[in-house]
């Protein structure tokens, strides 16, 4: 089991930019899957961003704005995201597991979230 905290949401202005860390309590942090979701009111959660050692993917609706990022000496992931916009408004949630994936099943450890708003 992997605990995941993270932070650096916040409100912010359309064009705006914000940071979020993902902390991970784990010795084997460099051997996880490490993704990005994001899950608005009234609907599912969706794919944002994974890292693992054989690469990076994103969402198409992020591609080019967003930036996932890990330092595995600090057990931390990062996703920078950059030109938000309204429809980026949304819970974020870190998620560890044990292969790159998509699919929110497909990650057995998750994060509390942290809520991003951007206003317009």
């Amino acid at each position: 089991q992997v605990q995941l905290v993270e932070s650096g949401g916040g409100l912010v202005q359309t064009g705006g930019s914000l940071r979020l860390s993902c902390a991970a309590s784990t010795r084997t942090f460099s051997n996880y899957a490490m993704g990005w979701f994001r899950q608005a009111p009234g609907k599912e959660r969706e794919f944002v961003a994974t890292i693992r050692w054989n690469g990076v993917y994103y969402a198409d609706s992020v591609k080019g704005r967003f930036t996932i990022s890990r330092d595995n000496a600090k057990n931390t992931v990062y996703l920078q995201m950059n030109r938000l916009k309204p429809e980026d408004t949304a819970v974020y949630y870190c998620a560890a597991g044990a292969r790159t994936a998509w699919s929110p099943g497909d990650y057995d450890n998750w994060g509390q979230g942290t809520q991003v708003t951007v206003s317009s």
